[in-house]
């Protein structure tokens, strides 16, 4: 699969490289990576939609 998260650095939409599923502090997954265009560390959390697809893949 493959996301798209906001870079606020460059104010557009990015998609990311090296990826990873991390679970944040309120039990949400999250997807965390970084920018290609900025290098910075972008988040996006996912819906619980996207969430189920993972579970599946990683099956």
């Amino acid at each position: 699969m493959e996301f798209e998260a906001f870079d606020v650095k460059a104010k557009k939409m990015v998609k990311l490289k090296n990826y990873e599923v991390v679970k944040l502090k309120n039990g949400r997954l999250a997807i965390k990576g970084k920018s290609p265009e900025t290098g910075i560390t972008v988040y996006r959390i996912l819906s619980n939609a996207d969430a189920e697809k993972l579970k599946k893949t990683k099956k």
